[in-house]
């Protein structure tokens, strides 16, 4: 039996209008202080400033997002599918799991803050250090989810598949692949919102065109209006990209989201 989309709007809304409550009430104070306590715009500028200018300089700043945009998805494409290819080859190796676990593990004790100067100061100001750095950002989260999400498929049904002789990759293919889905969908939303991030900071280090490297250029010519305009706009894209992530679960793995829907539930 289906589920009408009006019935559906309901408990949707009530999980969104929490948030977008709480967030219209701290813009509307922000507005108000930065309205009566006469602070100066380049220390804190009201919102509708932020809003006004960023609106006046939105090609500039389009063209900046397009680029940032550009560098999330190709270093997340990248580390996307090294986490499928290393988390299936570690699935079949007990061996491999023991090995490379405890490396990605130690991976992420290296700070980003050190790692992307060293990747311009390697490979210069172009794309590739920029994509690097949202894999190494990116990368972790995902496979672990994949390695964990393998590991927790049902057994039962395993052993009941391989005593009907079914082989190694079939008992992959049909239970311990669906079984991964909602883990991976769920480290697939945490990386996705690193991304940017990662994006953002690679190009705050080095590069020429990007949300980072235009804000570092606003920031050193004091129009904090236009720093926040930025930030707007980056919040704004992990935003799109977070939610893009329910839209492919919902035609990749239905089942999963219904899944973690009664689970919240």
């Amino acid at each position: 039996m289906s589920t009408s989309p009006t019935r559906e709007v309901g408990p949707r809304l009530r999980w969104v209008l929490p948030s977008v409550v709480t967030v219209a009430a701290l813009v509307v104070l922000w507005q108000v202080y930065a309205t009566i306590s006469g602070i100066r715009p380049q220390v804190l500028p009201s919102p509708l400033r932020v809003v006004r200018q960023g609106w006046a300089h939105r090609e500039e700043i389009g063209a900046h997002a397009a680029a940032t945009l550009q560098v999330t998805l190709l270093g997340f494409a990248v580390s996307l599918t090294l986490a499928w290819l290393l988390a299936i080859v570690v699935d079949f190796s007990p061996w491999l799991r023991r090995a490379f676990v405890p490396l990605f593990v130690a991976s992420q004790t290296l700070p980003i803050v050190a790692i992307a100067p060293l990747m311009i100061i390697w490979f210069g100001f172009g794309l590739l250090p920029k994509i690097l750095v949202v894999s190494l950002v990116t990368f972790f989260p995902m496979v672990i989810g994949l390695i964990e999400g393998f590991a927790a498929a049902d057994r039962e049904a395993g052993a009941l598949l391989r005593s009907m002789g079914a082989s190694r990759v079939q008992e992959f293919r049909y239970v311990r692949l669906p079984s991964a889905l909602p883990r991976f969908f769920t480290a697939l939303r945490i990386g996705i919102t690193y991304a940017v991030v990662g994006a953002v900071f690679a190009e705050y280090v080095g590069a020429s065109k990007g949300l980072g490297i235009y804000m570092s250029l606003q920031k050193n010519s004091f129009r904090t209006d236009l720093v926040l305009a930025a930030v707007l706009v980056t919040a704004l894209l992990s935003i799109v990209l977070y939610l893009a992530t329910f839209v492919v679960e919902r035609l990749v793995a239905p089942w999963a989201l219904a899944e973690g829907r009664s689970g919240r539930a």
